[in-house]
């Protein structure tokens, strides 16, 4: 399941890296842009179908990438604050999109673990990122999770070292 999980993360980043890299670069060619506003369905159509004989149900890769678009500007008002030296259109789009990822599934579902979510966006960082990519994605994600709600210090081992350390 978990690895199922991981390609299925995968299907979703590609989807949502080939939609809004269309976005970006075809504004020229209206007859393209016209065809890229269709809608990501076929994208999502034909990235699910390359590895459906590998993924169980394809649910979890359709929640993730219409939770992310559903979501967007919510997600990237949370992201702003947490990376203030890079501004959104500074980021690097693979890490825009791992990053936008791994806060819909911290923040916006119960489905997976927060410590999950984090190391998933950064084994995506580390797959398809540049080669500091992986270090800004976590930092980035735990800044975000341990300013939210969902966050508990105690379970936090870095910070009952410091504590085991100050009481001595």
């Amino acid at each position: 399941m978990a690895s199922n999980r991981h390609l299925s993360r995968i299907v979703a980043f590609q989807t949502m890296y080939e939609w809004e890299f269309l976005q970006r670069n075809l504004t020229e060619d209206l007859e393209l842009v016209e065809e890229v506003h269709v809608g990501m369905v076929p994208i999502l159509d034909r990235n699910y179908n390359e590895f459906a004989g590998s993924i169980e149900t394809r649910d979890f890769i359709d929640n993730l990438v219409w939770g992310v678009i559903d979501n967007q500007d919510k997600i990237d008002s949370i992201l702003s604050p947490a990376a203030p030296e890079w501004p959104i259109e500074q980021i690097a789009l693979v890490d825009l999109i791992i990053m936008r990822m791994g806060i819909y599934e911290l923040l916006f579902t119960e489905e997976v673990p927060p410590k999950v979510a984090i190391n998933e966006a950064v084994e995506l960082a580390k797959a398809f990122g540049g080669e500091n990519s992986s270090k800004f994605v976590n930092g980035v994600l735990g800044t975000i999770f341990r300013a939210s709600d969902k966050y508990d210090p105690s379970e936090d081992k870095h910070l009952e070292k410091q504590k085991e350390k100050k009481e001595k």
